[in-house]
């Protein structure tokens, strides 16, 4: 029998439910010791995670092997995180069709917006600087997108050479990563008090307000996560896998509860690989594929939320969106989705270019700004959760034995 206190998934719950109610009973006093704690924590994470995208993404590429193999298993991703998306914004357009939260709406509307960044990036570009012009450049400054594309082409070319060059390459990538895993599994284990830090310091300062606020869009945006966390997903593996789903999800607690409080899925990406390689049997050749790119690129809650938002936004405002305005809200979204940059808030900028695009004011952001934060934890948590079931059923389709007893 397992004993409880030694599972990192029971420190970090007591990590959650500790900092709110420190942050509730203590208040603004607690912050100078929840700060720190979160800071470190999540510097400990950054620090390990474009190292570790850098060598699990070549080494998984070079594994891979052959060119032939290589398009098929991308092919493979690619059409999960398209597949996926596209189900959670038809999800949400649903949904904010069906309630129409902001109709008859009584939020009143501010004036001017200035602190509210627009895009200033379209589509297209946001498209073409996944292509880095100085990758090391793209390395220091933290992009993600463009150090994911380089390291693919790079592992590709590697499985072209000719040894020893080939195998000196292979060998060293492989090591590398074997030493990266190493170290974030030490350092996924100040999770614990990183998570006791955010939570002490949200409440803290903000108490529970925000859960009050906006509630009906609110719940609109939960339920349509809440359909896509336990009913997409979970058929899309089934159909898949034919075994039960709900057997991957028993092994993603930890990974689920930091990305619940960190707001990010490349922060959580060391415990989503832990989860998927260790719990449901997915090969370091698929996780280490698959993941890293689908912590940039799979943004299923992310776009379920900011086609609800927008059509939300719509409604408030008086407007009543046309299909073909719609569908310009589905497809932007699901762009949007793929180049919204895997940190806190960041689906705020992206939806301006939304907005945008369906002749709507940039203003209307600061409507949902109230509640944004709350529903990032839960967006961020799909996002990982449909992450990991893009692992396993990449690693079906590839051949392997998953969710095995």
């Amino acid at each position: 029998m397992r004993i409880p206190y030694r599972s990192l998934t029971f420190w970090i719950f007591v990590g959650l439910f500790g900092g709110m109610i420190c942050g509730r009973l203590f208040g603004e006093s607690i912050v100078p010791i929840a700060e720190p704690l979160s800071d470190v924590f999540l510097r400990l994470l950054r620090m390990a995670i474009m190292p570790l995208i850098i060598t699990s993404l070549t080494a998984a590429v070079i594994s891979v092997g052959e060119r032939k193999n290589l398009e098929i298993l991308g092919l493979k991703t690619f059409a999960y995180y398209i597949t996926s998306s596209l189900l959670a914004i038809l999800t949400g357009q649903l949904l904010v069709n069906i309630f129409r939260p902001g109709i008859g709406s009584r939020i009143a509307l501010q004036e001017e917006i200035t602190e509210i960044p627009a895009a200033q990036q379209s589509i297209t570009e946001i498209i073409f600087d996944i292509i880095p012009e100085n990758p090391f450049r793209a390395l220091s400054e933290g992009q993600v997108l463009p150090v994911i594309f380089f390291c693919i082409v790079f592992g590709y070319f590697i499985t072209q050479l000719s040894d020893p060059y080939r195998s000196h390459l292979s060998n060293f990538f492989q090591a590398a990563f074997q030493a990266m895993m190493k170290m974030t599994r030490l350092v996924i284990w100040s999770a614990p008090f990183g998570v006791f830090g955010i939570n002490a310091k949200i409440v803290a300062t903000t108490g529970f307000d925000a859960f009050r606020s906006l509630g009906f869009y609110f719940v609109v945006v939960l339920i349509g996560l809440l359909i896509h966390a336990t009913a997409t997903l979970p058929l899309l593996v089934y159909l898949v896998t034919r075994k039960n789903p709900f057997r991957h999800y028993k092994g993603m607690p930890p990974a689920l509860v930091t990305a619940f409080s960190t707001c990010s899925t490349i922060v959580t990406l060391p415990l989503t690989m832990e989860a998927v390689t260790d719990h449901s049997k997915v090969s370091e050749k698929i996780s280490s594929f698959v993941l890293p790119i689908g912590a940039t690129v799979n943004m299923d809650g992310t776009a379920l939320y900011e086609c609800v938002a927008v059509i939300f936004i719509a409604q408030v405002y008086g407007f009543a969106l046309s299909l073909d305005q719609q569908l310009v809200v589905v497809a932007t979204a699901l762009l949007a989705s793929i180049g919204a940059a895997s940190v806190p808030m960041s689906g705020l900028v992206m939806m301006s270019i939304i907005l945008g695009a369906v002749g709507l004011p940039l203003e209307g952001v600061a409507l949902i700004l109230a509640v944004d934060r709350v529903l990032d934890m839960f967006r961020t948590t799909v996002n990982v959760l449909s992450d990991s079931c893009g692992a396993v059923i990449v690693a079906k389709l590839d051949g392997e034995e998953v969710l095995a007893s």
